[in-house]
C-alpha cells in the first residue's frame, strides 16, 4: 500500500519494526518484528496515523515508503561503507563500549564520526519530511544521538523527545570522547531526554553544564538559545502479557518437562539468557559455577547450567575473540565436570523463538543475570513474568537497570566478585519454598503493573504534557 502520507506521531529507530520475508516464487512480504518497543507504541500509531523512520537492516535497501500494520514506514538507506563505519564502528566499537564502562576499550575514528553525522543526517531530513505541522517526534537510542539537534534545525515546530536504551556513562568516561560537546548538543535538540536509570539522567545533566554553555537546575537544562529541555529516569519494562499468554500453552508446560528430562532431571537448573556480549557477564558466571562444582558445594546431577548465547555482531573482533573464549572456558568446565550425556553446561549459541525461551525460563529454578554494566536487562522482567507458578529464583547484577525495580525480590549480587557470587547462587539454589514465593509475588507485582505500554505511555505523557 502507498504511504498515507503526513504524520502527526514518528518514531525514529536505527532499524524498522518490521523483518522481509522471502517466499520460495521469490517474493517478499514484511513481518513485524518482536519487541516490546513496537508493541507499545503500536496503539500511539494506529491512533496518530504514526510513521516509523528506519534502517531495513540491508544494504542499499530504500524500498519507497510502505504501510503495515497501520503504521506508514520510511526506509533510511545505508551503504556497506556506513554499516561498517557508522553501525559496526562508531555505534557499537566506539559509543556502546564507552557507555558500558570500558569493558573493552572504545576505538576513536573520525571517519567513523565523519559517517554518524552524516547518517544521523539523513535521519533527521527523513523524519522532517514525514511529520506533520506540530507532530510528536519519538527518537530512539545511541545510534541517533545528534538527531534532535539536526531535527529542531530543520522543524522548530515538532515535539522532540529521545530515549536512551543503554547507560549514560560519568564524566571520567564521557571525557574521553573526542566530539563530547557535539554529541550533548545533539541530545540537547529534545524536549524531554529519558533515561533508564536516576544516575544516568544526572550523568546527562552534570555533563551539560561541563562542555556546553548549557545551565541547569533540578535535571532542567537551559539552552543557550532558551530553551529548557528536561531529563528523566523512565525505566523500560516488557509486554507481560505476550509472557504470560505463552506460558499457560500446554506445548510450552510440555516443553518445559521435556527441557528438563533432556538435561538429566537435576534438582536445579540455572539459566542464562543473553545476546553473547562483552556487557553480559557470562564468563564470571561460568567461573563461578565451575568453581563450586570444583569445590563440591553443588555437583553434576544435583545442578546443571544453560546458557543461550544469542549471536551478536559477529563480524566485529571484539564479539569473535568472547565466543572463542566462552566456548573455550564452556568446553574445559564440561571436560572436567561433566559426564558421558551430561555436561555441567549446556551451552546454546543459537536464536530461538519465543516459545521455546519462555520454555526455558518456565524450566529454570534459578535466573542467573549478571550483566557488568545494562542500561535496563529485559530478560530478568521476562523471567518474573513467566514465573506464574510463584517459584524460582532471580540471581540479579546490581549494575543492571533493573536492580532499581527488582532489587527487593531478587538475590543482587556484585558480579566482579566471584565469591560472592558463588555464596548468592547457592543461596537461591537452596531457599526455601515460602521465601521464594514471597519474592516471586513481590518480584511480580512490580512487573506486571509496570509494563512496557506504561513506560510509552509515561514518557509520552511527559513529553507531550509539557
Amino acid at each position: 500500500m502507498e504511504s498515507t502520507g503526513k504524520s502527526t506521531f514518528v518514531v525514529v529507530a536505527n532499524r524498522l519494526p518490521v523483518d522481509r520475508v522471502t517466499a520460495a516464487d521469490g517474493s517478499t512480504t514484511w513481518r513485524r518484528s518482536p519487541g516490546g518497543l513496537v508493541t507499545a507504541l503500536a496503539p500511539v500509531m494506529r491512533a496518530y496515523d504514526g510513521a516509523w523512520v528506519g534502517w531495513t537492516g540491508s544494504a542499499d535497501d530504500a524500498p519507497a515508503p510502505f504501510s503495515t500494520d497501520d503504521m506508514d514506514l520510511v526506509a533510511v538507506p545505508l551503504s556497506p561503507e556506513e554499516i561498517n563505519r557508522y553501525y559496526e564502528g562508531f555505534s557499537n566499537a566506539t559509543l556502546w563500549p564507552l557507555y558500558h564502562d570500558v569493558i573493552v576499550a572504545p576505538e576513536y575514528h573520525r571517519e567513523w564520526w565523519d559517517a554518524y553525522r552524516r547518517v544521523n543526517e539523513r535521519f533527521a531530513r527523513a523524519a522532517a519530511e514525514v511529520a506533520d505541522e506540530g507532530a510528536v517526534v519519538f527518537v530512539q537510542d545511541y545510534q541517533l544521538q545528534l538527531v534532535p539537534a539536526l531535527l529542531r534545525q530543520l522543524r522548530p515546530d515538532l515535539k522532540i523527545g529521545f530515549f536512551l536504551h543503554i547507560p549514560f556513562p560519568p564524566t571520567e568516561l564521557f571525557a574521553q570522547l573526542p566530539w563530547r560537546r557535539q554529541i550533548l548538543e545533539g541530545l540537547l535538540g529534545a524536549d524531554l531526554v529519558g533515561f533508564q536509570r536516576e544516575g544516568a539522567a544526572d550523568n546527562f545533566v552534570s555533563l551539560t553544564e561541563r562542555y556546553t554553555d548549557a545551565t541547569a537546575e533540578d535535571r532542567r537544562v537551559r539552552t543557550a538559545d532558551g530553551r529548557t529541555v528536561r531529563a528523566r529516569q523512565f525505566p523500560i519494562s516488557i509486554d507481560v502479557s505476550e509472557i504470560t499468554d505463552l506460558v499457560s500453552e500446554p506445548d510450552v508446560v510440555m516443553r518445559s518437562a521435556h527441557i528438563r528430562d533432556e538435561i538429566g532431571s537435576p534438582k536445579h537448573v540455572l539459566l542464562g539468557v543473553d545476546r553473547l556480549d562483552y556487557t553480559k557477564g557470562i564468563g564470571h558466571r561460568l567461573k563461578a559455577f565451575g568453581e563450586l562444582l570444583a569445590g563440591e558445594d553443588i555437583t553434576p546431577d544435583e545442578a546443571v547450567m544453560v546458557q543461550v548465547a544469542t549471536p551478536s555482531r559477529e563480524r566485529v573482533e571484539a564479539y569473535q575473540t568472547l565466543r572463542d573464549e566462552i566456548e573455550l572456558q564452556v568446553g574445559r568446565m564440561n571436560g572436567e565436570y561433566g559426564r558421558i550425556g551430561q555436561p555441567a553446561v549446556h551451552y546454546l549459541h543459537s536464536s530461538y523463538e519465543r516459545a521455546e525461551l519462555v520454555s526455558l525460563l518456565r524450566t529454570a529454578d534459578v535466573m542467573v543475570v549478571t550483566p557488568l554494566r545494562d542500561g535496563m536487562n529485559l530478560v530478568a522482567k521476562e523471567y518474573v513474568a513467566a514465573r506464574t507458578d510463584l517459584r524460582g529464583a532471580l540471581v540479579l547484577s546490581e549494575f543492571a537497570g533493573a536492580a532499581d525495580e527488582l532489587g527487593d525480590g531478587a538475590f543482587l549480587v556484585n558480579p566482579h566478585d566471584i565469591d560472592g557470587l558463588k555464596r548468592t547462587l547457592l543461596a537461591a539454589m537452596r531457599i526455601e519454598d515460602a521465601e521464594a514465593e514471597q519474592r516471586m509475588k513481590q518480584l511480580r507485582e512490580h512487573v506486571l503493573t509496570h509494563d512496557i505500554t506504561r513506560w510509552a505511555d509515561d514518557f509520552l505523557a511527559a513529553l507531550i504534557g509539557d
